[in-house]
């Protein structure tokens, strides 16, 4: 007997959807469980645009807060209480069996509105906190306001009932670092639906940017700051161009202004274009302008959901050489010391002259993508996870 669907209350404490990484992994997640017959509601803040066939429930309208970009803010803890309120009014009517609470702050709220709704709480965790915090230079490692946040992810931690990490190192990461039974957490990877994300014919956009047919050209697509490697990309470019080596960048996201800047301050601005944000929708044919995939992120635990994005459309890829990078490249990913920039450089400059090379990884990071990295199986293992948590809450 088929068994019944799952109604899940989705807690997305971000400006969903706004075309960058986290908010990929929860629209595709919820895209997968509704594709398998599930009901899922995402609650969300005010800010962002709705997806099709996503039904999702915003905040009231905060006037002066317009950020769309990802990192901490102080406007935040009265954003998240408009969110649990929002949430707690949606789940009045909804009654879900399971809270599904991306991200810290998600996980937060949901710990407060399992104990007022009784239904177990599932946390969607892609990083650290208090890595995040230092990442954006929020809060100094082993200052007191770090100190507290160490805490207060620690109690995030241990108040799900479970947790789903977005690679094996994130997973490793909160056994070993944060004490957290191994029982409890479970790695979910990302992944990519191939159908929509596919090589496309490479010199429209090339057109459109007058770039030449003949230049190699590296993408990157994602935020743009520091822990993304996007002033380490800069830099790389910048020892480019003094070797005499011609490839172009196309730098894909946002806040990018002051990367423009950057780029010109730093005599560069002639072979990095910046587009702004692209549409999630349109991202494949972007991508598939370039002959080369850059991923310069620098966090060895954090998901780097990106790298999905340009297999599936069939780009040979330079990453850092990381665990989580590795998980998802595997043996088809091109791979410089992290952090390195002369490192980065040089791997970029060796798969720019060899196109016999960057034709063969094509073929297989396409086919890697297609055979493990659906989002299909993601979501199959997920319900699985879901209906083991509420049985056992029923038990």
């Amino acid at each position: 007997m088929a068994e019944r669907k799952l109604k899940i209350l989705m807690l997305a404490p971000t400006p969903f959807f706004a075309d960058r990484g986290c908010h990929v992994r929860i629209y595709e997640e919820a895209r997968a469980l509704i594709a398998r017959g599930d009901d899922v509601r995402i609650v969300t803040y005010y800010l962002g645009r709705d997806m099709p066939g996503i039904p999702t429930h915003r905040t009231i309208r905060v006037p002066w807060y317009t950020k769309l970009a990802a990192g901490p803010s102080w406007h935040k803890p009265y954003l998240d209480i408009l969110l649990f309120f929002t949430a707690l009014r949606v789940a009045r009517s909804f009654r879900p069996q399971l809270i599904h609470a991306h991200l810290h702050e998600g996980a937060f709220i949901g710990a407060f509105l399992k104990r007022v709704l009784g239904v177990p709480l599932v946390f969607d965790c892609q990083g650290s906190l208090t890595g995040e915090l230092a990442d954006h230079g929020f809060a100094r490692e082993g200052s007191l306001l770090f100190r507290f946040f160490a805490l207060l992810e620690r109690w995030i931690n241990r108040s799900a009932d479970a947790i789903i990490t977005s690679s094996t190192a994130g997973r490793a990461d909160l056994v070993k670092r944060w004490g957290v039974a191994g029982e409890k957490v479970a790695a979910l990877i990302d992944g990519v639906d191939t159908a929509v994300f596919r090589p496309y014919p490479r010199d429209e956009v090339r057109r459109r940017l007058g770039i030449a047919s003949d230049v190699p050209l590296a993408v990157f697509l994602g935020v743009l700051n520091r822990y993304q490697g996007i002033d380490t990309l800069l830099s790389a470019a910048v020892l480019l161009k003094s070797q005499g080596i011609g490839i172009r960048f196309l730098v894909m996201g946002f806040p990018d202004e002051a990367y423009r800047e950057k780029a010109r301050e730093l005599g560069v601005g002639g072979v990095v274009t910046f587009t702004g944000r692209i549409d999630y929708a349109r991202a494949p044919a972007w991508l598939s302008a370039g002959d080369i995939a850059v991923s310069p992120k620098i966090s060895p635990t954090e998901a780097n959901g990106k790298l999905f994005n340009y297999m599936a459309c069939g780009l040979p890829t330079v990453a850092f050489d990381t665990p989580v990078n590795r998980e998802i490249l595997g043996d088809a990913g091109v791979y410089a010391r992290s952090g390195d920039v002369a490192d980065l450089a040089e791997r970029l400059a060796e798969l720019a002259a060899d196109p016999g090379r960057r034709a063969s990884l094509a073929l297989r990071v396409r086919e890697k993508a297609e055979r493990e990295h659906g989002w299909r199986s993601r979501g199959e293992a997920l319900e699985q996870l879901y209906r083991r948590i509420v049985r056992g809450k029923a038990s």
